[in-house]
């Protein structure tokens, strides 16, 4: 008859039933109590006449008498039918619960089972876990503002769709009734299991005042130390039935005291009453489930005040609530600061001996567990907590080490599972199976049922090698521990004939057994048990402010990474009754993870970027230009000092800040370094984890926010300023960023970063428009600023684009330049630019320059139409002066057409010295490269050589035709404008541009100034505007470009020669200078040679006026 009941499957299954029934009904309150979440059909406006007819008259609703108002239902019906019919099944659930429950509970009273916690372990706690179980459903059920409604509605609308009530509506709204003052009606459903309840719980007084001891007792006996007894080591820990519970259950144990359930023990019973007063004195609040808490005291006392005779049971219940108030928070913050140390020191064992992991494994159990239960207290009592006296009991800014320790203990465990195994397999079957048949052997009577499965445990354990451990052999002995559940059930019950209590051997060596198997197949189990802290998930307020305080302190900054590394454990908080929440919670737990991950990695790059910027300031001290002083000091170094002034600071060399007098004195770089060590240290717990099948990398976050932060940097070192259009030297911000990157690349040696893949990242987004981020880059900066404020200047003459030295210079002027273009233009600050912003930048610089040149060649091109006439009859009048001369009056705008050149020519020229800087970028390109260029011919297919040149320009190498320029004119072409007429255009362009170079003569900038090896207005860029200009428009038409600029040398030489005639003119002032521009045309262009130049424009010319603006240069001979 007893073998029949299967109360040990039973009791399984109803617990297993129950968390997910219970889990349920808490999705199912909080669903209903966010206004986001909340069920449409409870916050409709046209709902609520119903709603609260329902709430008024609930569980006897008249459907039909009083249909008017339920109208809306009646209109809605499948919708409300649909929208409430999976919460009316879930509330079904709790009813067919309860009734297995009930069912259960009075099976066991009648079979008059025995409890005892030291006897059948695993038996009375599953019994007092459904209790426990049960009891939360129904407090959570009554604590569901909305279920009549819920209930209320779907009846209604089952009612009008089908023409009857739903068969399960009046037990179900019966329930409901009854439980709207759930400890009275629970109190007196529990009132025949009294004696069952309390027996069980009666054998807890061995077991739970071991686990609520203070710290100091804790400290005295070396809990958890392994140095203590060093002889000792290697001896197996005890694990009898007392200790396992008692190390591993305290949560549970601290539910099950509540003698709420069977009162009548307390006024009967002095155990009962000491064992209750020491549950009421470990807190204020016990856990349901999740974050719903109960508030023991008051509930108790709300209930004992309603009984007579409790009045002493309620004034125990105020003293001990007092002693929670005064005594509790202190001492839970010693038995944290007790295990902090204590699993410091732990670890550290276990991780240099492994080997010890076998026989010290309850050990790590135990430190899990008591580390949890302290945990799980100060969450649960944070913030429920009344007004203190010393609130910073209830405040721990060092929890970020003790949840540290904790996953480090669980890795080692999980890494070493193997040696656990093998220790704990060799243990069973050489020792644990021995002890065991001993003892049957020594049984006096032993029954069929039960000596087949005492028999089965045997040859099961007997039969266990270690080579099955080394061959990676799945083992399962759930069906063993089962088989243990069940003979505990037989051996449990009333005349069993073999009773439990009669043989205490047999029990210990048993539940030491299943100790020993669980260590080898179900280790991940056995550490969620001791370990599981995923209710933080439901207090993400408390969480968040326990890393808040971690974080502020520096001792804990090394430990901050376990706050996003126990946010992988929140999978667990899942059931399979309830899937609906699986995407809230995995939005929650990321959304946690991720603010953690990034807390952390802000902090560490603040600390980064902070010692970088100290390195750069440093750095900089050392550039050439500071060293001004120090060569004036060298100069005046035989002269005697001079005295300082009083108050005057002298300034300090560079590397002074390394002397020390004291190394005890921390500066600040050193307590950044410290803090950046610490911080570091943290992103050694674990190289990357799992958040709901999200692979979590920490050290992408840090890498991500130095990407950031970085770039960021490098924009405001330029110093770009648009209201003043200043910005840094690129060779300064350069030397910048190489220090950045020096100081960045120390951070290696911290920890394992690809600081080489960052800075790439980075400065290869410099040399872009924008940044991943949308923000502007320094190409976009020195960009703007070189056509806003270089190229313009230079457009206007102020700025002189110098040959000789390769760089512009300012003119002489009364105003104090803004800058010094020398210093931004020369070959080192271009090379430097080039290397900041890359061939990209200077891609891009080189497509805005494109763009203001097109906008040049429109406006000659409008100016070409308007004097089209004239320069149609010049062109077919060239060797005709006086004709010539007569036409030259008619025409208009000359002086603009070459300003526009000239400006052209500026642009040009800065492109071409920028490009030039390239050439150091691909050293073992530019042979092949420059091999390739200069393989082509002229008889090549000209989509080739515009390849080919477009290679060459990219690498900085000149070519005989601009192919960006090329593509800019070509890009110009519009459809209403045939290719005949853009190439008459062109041609006339050039007559417009060669007619008008005697008009130079008459502007006094025109000078040459061998200084510069230019002229001071800058028409020796016509040279370059000419050819370059020419060579892209008669590319684009598909014209011979020698035959053109031919002519168009003719046309100049003839008009230039005109200047020699006017010898009493004021053009015969820079006329010399003016004639130099022709044979700069000559010089500048691959397509025209100096023997041409000399068959239309007499070589003696050009020799006389170079003596003659050579004459007037003055030599001085430093």
């Amino acid at each position: 008859m007893d073998y029949q009941q299967k109360l040990a499957e039973k009791l399984t299954i109803l617990n297993e039933r129950g968390n997910g029934v219970l889990i349920r009904m808490n999705y199912i309150k909080k669903t209903c109590a966010d206004p986001k979440l909340r069920p449409s059909i409870l916050t409709d406006k046209v709902m609520e006449p119903a709603i609260k007819y329902i709430n008024k008259k609930f569980p006897n609703i008249d459907f039909r008498g009083n249909i008017q108002n339920l109208t809306c239902i009646q209109r809605q019906k499948s919708e409300v039918l649909t929208a409430t019919s999976t919460y009316y099944d879930s509330f079904l659930d709790v009813i067919e619960f309860r009734d297995h429950v009930y069912e259960l509970l009075n099976t066991i009273d009648a079979c008059q089972c025995f409890f005892d916690i030291a006897f059948n372990f695993d038996f009375t706690k599953n019994y007092l876990d459904l209790i426990t179980t049960y009891t939360s459903v129904i407090i959570t059920l009554s604590r569901i503002d909305d279920k009549k409604a819920l209930v209320g509605m779907f009846n209604c609308a089952h009612e009008m769709t089908n023409g009857s009530s739903d068969p399960s509506y009046p037990r179900l709204g019966q329930m409901l009734v009854e439980y709207d003052h759930p400890w009275k009606k629970l109190t007196e459903e529990f009132g025949p299991h009294t004696r069952s309840v309390t027996t069980a719980l009666l054998s807890l007084k061995m077991v739970y005042p071991r686990r609520n001891l203070p710290a100091e007792q804790w400290r005295s006996a070396q809990l958890l130390s392994l140095l203590s007894a060093p002889a000792t080591m290697l001896d197996p820990a005890c694990c009898d039935t007392v200790s396992l519970s008692s190390f591993i259950y305290l949560s549970h144990s601290e539910r099950w005291i509540g003698f709420l359930l069977c009162h009548s023990s307390l006024n009967s019973h002095q155990a009962s009453q000491e064992l209750w007063k020491m549950a009421l004195r470990s807190g204020l609040y016990l856990t349901l489930t999740r974050d719903e808490t109960l508030n023991i005291h008051k509930v108790s006392e709300d209930l004992f005040d309603s009984f007579k005779g409790y009045s002493k049971r309620v004034a125990d219940i105020k003293e001990c609530r007092e002693h929670v108030l005064v005594n509790c928070g202190a001492m839970h913050r010693e038995r944290r600061q007790f295990l902090r140390g204590a699993m410091k020191e732990l670890y550290k064992v276990l991780e240099d001996e492994p080997g010890l992991l076998g026989p010290k494994a309850l050990f790590v159990f135990m430190a899990l567990s008591f580390s949890r239960d302290e945990v799980l207290w100060l969450v649960r009592h944070s913030e429920n907590m009344p007004k203190l006296k010393t609130p910073e009991d209830y405040v721990d800014n060092q929890m970020a080490e003790l949840l540290f320790y904790m996953e480090k203990l669980q890795g080692l465990m999980r890494k070493f599972n193997h040696v656990v195994q093998r220790y704990h397999v060799q243990y069973l079957a050489q020792f644990d199976a021995l002890v065991l048949n001993d003892t049957i052997q020594n049984m006096y009577v032993c029954p069929e049922e039960e000596s087949v499965l005492l028999s089965s445990f045997v040859s099961t354990l007997s039969t266990l090698s270690v080579k099955q451990v080394e061959d990676k052999e799945e083992l399962d002995f759930r069906g063993l521990r089962m088989d243990w559940l069940r003979l505990q059930a037989y051996t449990s019950v009333n005349k069993a004939p073999l009773p439990i209590k009669d043989y205490p051997d047999l029990a210990k060596v048993m539940n030491v057994i299943q100790f020993h198997t669980k260590m080898v197949d179900s280790m991940e189990e056995m550490l969620l048990e001791s370990s599981e802290v995923s209710i933080l998930c439901f207090y993400p307020r408390v969480f968040e402010k326990m890393f808040s305080q971690s974080s502020e302190e520096m001792t804990m900054k090394r430990y901050l990474m376990s706050f996003p590394c126990v946010c992988a454990h929140f999978t667990q908080c899942g059931h399979p009754h309830c899937p609906e929440e699986a995407e809230t919670m995995e939005k929650k737990s990321l959304r946690l993870c991720v603010t953690f991950l990034e807390q952390i990695a802000k902090q560490t790059s603040n600390v980064v970027l902070e010692i970088c910027a100290e390195q750069c300031n440093l750095n900089d001290q050392l550039l050439p230009k500071h060293c001004a002083e120090s060569i004036s000091a060298a100069r005046h170094r035989k002269q005697k000092k001079p005295v300082p002034k009083k108050g005057e600071v002298q300034k300090e060399k560079p590397g002074a800040e390394s002397l020390r007098k004291d190394r005890t004195v921390a500066t600040n770089v050193d307590k950044m370094h410290l803090m950046l060590t610490e911080l570091c240290s943290t992103y050694s717990l674990c190289t990357d984890f799992i958040v709901f099948d999200h692979i979590v990398v920490p050290t992408e976050f840090l890498l991500s926010h130095l990407e950031t932060r970085l770039a960021e940097i490098i924009v405001r070192m330029a110093n770009y300023n648009q209201t003043t259009q200043e910005i840094a030297r690129p060779s300064d911000l350069l030397a910048g960023i190489r220090a950045y990157t020096a100081s960045l690349h120390s951070l290696s040696s911290y920890i394992s970063v690809d600081v080489t893949r960052l800075v790439k990242s980075v400065l290869l987004q410099q040399t872009q428009p924008l940044d991943s981020r949308g923000g502007q880059t320094i190409t976009t900066l020195y960009t703007n600023w070189i056509l806003e404020s270089l190229l313009r200047q230079a457009s206007n003459s102020l700025i002189v684009h110098c040959p000789t030295m390769h760089c512009f210079v300012n003119q002489t002027t009364d105003t104090e330049p803004s800058f010094r273009a020398e210093e931004f233009s020369d070959v080192s600050e271009l090379r430097a630019l080039a290397e900041l912003i890359g061939p990209y930048g200077l891609k891009f610089l080189s497509e805005n320059l494109m763009w203001h040149i097109t906008s040049q060649i429109s406006e000659l091109k409008k100016l070409v139409i308007e004097n089209m006439d004239v320069l149609v009859q010049m062109r077919n009048n060239s060797d005709k002066p006086e004709e010539m001369a007569s036409l030259k009056k008619r025409l208009t705008g000359g002086e603009n057409v070459l300003k526009r050149m000239t400006i052209i020519g500026v642009i040009l020229s800065f492109r071409s010295m920028a490009m030039d800087s390239l050439k150091d970028h691909c050293p073992y390109l530019m042979g092949p490269i420059e091999c390739l260029r200069d393989f082509l011919t002229p008889e090549a297919d000209i989509k080739v050589t515009l390849s080919v040149f477009d290679l060459a320009s990219s690498a900085g190498l000149a070519c005989e035709i601009d192919p960006a320029l090329v593509t800019a004119v070509a890009n110009m072409q519009t459809d209403n404008t045939s290719i005949d007429e853009e190439y008459k255009l062109s041609c006339l362009l050039l007559v417009y541009i060669a007619v008008s170079l005697p008009s130079l003569a008459l502007d006094p900038n025109s000078s040459y100034t061998r200084e510069h090896g230019g002229h001071n207005n800058n028409i020796h860029c016509l040279a370059t505007a000419i050819n370059q200009v020419a060579a892209a428009m008669f590319t684009v038409q598909n014209k011979n470009i020698m035959q053109h600029l031919k002519e168009f040398l003719l046309m100049a030489s003839s008009a230039l020669l005109q200047l020699g005639q006017n010898v009493e003119r004021v053009e015969i002032k820079n006329r010399e200078s003016v004639y130099l521009l022709l044979h700069m045309i000559v010089e500048e262009s691959p397509f025209l040679s100096q023997d041409m130049l000399e068959s239309c424009f007499p070589y003696v010319l050009l020799r006389n006026a170079y003596r003659e603006v050579y004459r007037s240069f003055i030599i001085t001979l430093g």
